[in-house]
């Protein structure tokens, strides 16, 4: 009986390797892209990257068919990339167990807005389990295959961001070897035809409703009685701060968030003076709990915005005064490009070019502050192209000659291809910059399929960019180094001057690639330096300036891209092998 201490995603791979997972398919993206790196340690287990999170879903859905246990993960805005397989395979059912990992972003660190995942479960009529802790985000991911296959549905387990990356206390167990359930072809399950899921669609509502009864007994649901003049209905990582913000205070604790155990609640609510709600978000338990005609406290007194904690619940329920003393005082650290990425040699050109940029989601997503200020819009996965496309449909070809789309490798194959293979075939005008740094950088260095890795690191084919931007009917096609930057300059010049669809791949290696490995370093020489600050506009963490203004390089952080030196027309910069 080993325990060891495990991320939340280290916990939720584990209680995968122990419920007898034979396949997990995922797209990264933080928090849910440790789940994956994990599992992959497991060689029980098939593991892969899908271009996107649809995909994912959709092997996922193959493999349970095929009668094995099958795990997908994504962040919260992949469920919506995948919400079209979702909410039929809600009808179709399972045969092997699914479940599908949904990792919300309460405070939005690393997403662009605040979505709860259970408000999409419950409209694709999926149930949901939320743990609040390591040990349970293993224990519930083995449950929920056994749910999956004891109703015939697919579940969703809801994590957050501070659920994800906390560390917490996990009993290992040995891993059971499932047998694969048998596959029967059943064209009324699994064909879902307007007539069939007609059919499927009243068994579904009736699932729901068994499991809603079953789930007043379920262990996972548990009443902790205290003092009766406060009670609180809670899950998750809110649960936390209950136990430390009310230590006093009786407590149901939801395992199963939906559907909800309307008898158990009835019960619990009966028994206390004043009954809370307390969930990050949407108020989706509190909603129903009132629907019911019983009274409670909920987003009257909480935010539906960003993450709790135990002094917000202090001041909100007992009306404690907590302490409001201001942090010490720092500079403010935006986020900003690392030194040598290619992406500020592409954006530094389109900004002396004067052009905007239509963005996407990526690292580049950064070129839209200063010192850049490149990126004028970002919506989604794959949105650029698309946005650009809708651009000069509106307002013509001489509106966008002003305007490009850069999109990262990655994302391009994620959501980027229909994009572009419909400004093809719809005729449009317009440039398209890959900006091809051979990884998927903001996740943390993922490969994808082209790099010629898979998740394992075995190697496979690498799809090539030019070629496939050929196959979709793009005739111009030019890829540049990025840190060439006349020649990117003079390319881009040409390209956005065209009256067709091109694309140009900036392309150079991501800085913190381990296969990265630069033997150069830049220096200044001080006596050439004019201090016109030229070098400085990229905004290279690396360089600042001396009290004399002229130019130093920190070379702890310098990877001697040599942009700053092909910037300076004085040579009072250069770039030497180390």
């Amino acid at each position: 009986m080993e325990k060891k201490i495990m991320l939340g995603n280290e916990a939720i791979a584990r209680g995968a390797y122990e419920a007898g997972v034979k396949v997990s398919s995922a797209y990264p993206g933080t928090p849910s892209t440790e789940i994956s790196e994990n599992i992959v340690k497991y060689p029980e287990i098939y593991a892969e990257w899908s271009p996107n999170e649809k995909v994912a879903m959709e092997v996922a859905i193959g493999a349970s068919m095929s009668g094995a246990r099958a795990l997908c993960s994504m962040k919260m805005v992949g469920v919506n990339v995948a919400s079209d397989p979702l909410y039929t395979v809600s009808y179709i059912g399972v045969n092997g167990g699914l479940v599908l990992v949904a990792a919300d972003d309460p405070g939005l660190y690393s997403s662009q807005n605040e979505q709860d995942s259970r408000c999409v479960a419950r409209v694709a009529q999926v149930p949901v389990l939320e743990p609040s802790d390591s040990s349970e985000a293993k224990e519930f991911t083995k449950l929920a295959f056994e749910l999956s296959e004891k109703y015939d549905c697919p579940i969703m387990i809801r994590t957050t961001t501070r659920l994800a990356h906390s560390q917490g206390v996990v009993e290992l167990c040995d891993r059971i070897e499932v047998e694969d359930k048998p596959y029967e072809r059943c064209v009324p399950k699994n064909v879902m035809m307007p007539a069939m899921a007609k059919g499927r669609h009243v068994f579904v509502e009736k699932r729901l409703k068994d499991m809603a009864a079953d789930a007043c007994s379920l262990p996972i649901n548990k009443v902790e009685m205290n003092d009766t003049k406060i009670g609180v209905i809670t899950s998750g990582i809110p649960y936390q701060y209950v136990k430390e913000a009310l230590p006093n205070a009786s407590v149901l604790k939801l395992g199963l968030v939906h559907p909800l155990p309307q008898k158990l609640i009835e019960d619990f609510a009966s028994k206390v003076d004043t009954l809370y709600v307390i969930e990050e978000l949407e108020p989706l338990i509190e909603e129903q709990v009132k629907s019911w005609g019983i009274k409670c406290h909920g987003k009257d007194i909480l935010t539906v915005q960003g993450e709790y904690s135990a002094n917000m619940l202090r001041k909100a329920v007992l009306g404690e005064e907590v302490n409001t003393d201001e942090p010490a005082k720092v500079p403010a650290r935006p986020p900003i490009l690392c030194p040598g990425c290619p992406h500020r040699s592409t954006f530094t050109v389109l900004n002396e070019l004067k052009l905007h940029a239509a963005g996407d989601i990526g690292c580049y997503t950064l070129g839209a502050v200063a010192p850049l200020n490149v990126i004028d819009t970002t919506v989604c996965m794959g949105s650029s192209i698309s946005t650009l496309h809708g651009m000069e449909k509106a307002k013509g070809k001489d509106y966008i000659k002003n305007w490009v789309a850069v999109i990262g490798d990655s994302t391009f194959l994620h959501t980027g291809i229909n994009s572009l293979l419909n400004m093809v075939y719809n005729k449009a005008t317009g440039t398209v910059i890959i900006v091809d740094n051979s990884t998927t950088g903001m996740t943390g260095h993922q490969d994808h399929a082209a790099t010629g890795k898979t998740l394992s690191g075995e190697a496979t084919y690498a799809v090539d960019l030019v070629d496939l931007c050929h196959a979709l009917g793009v005739e111009f096609v030019t890829v540049v180094n990025a840190f060439d930057t006349e020649k990117l300059k003079a390319t881009i010049k040409e390209e956005v001057a065209r009256d067709a669809v091109s694309v140009i791949i900036s392309q150079a290696p991501c800085a913190l690639l381990k296969t990265n490995i630069s033997h150069k370093k830049c220096y200044t020489i001080p006596d050439k330096c004019k201090k016109c600050g030229v070098c400085l506009k990229p905004g290279c963490p690396a360089m600042s300036k001396n009290a004399d203004g002229t130019i130093k390089i920190d070379d702890t952080m310098c990877n001697g891209c040599g942009l700053c030196a092909s910037r300076c027309k004085f040579g009072a910069i250069e770039t030497r092998e180390v």
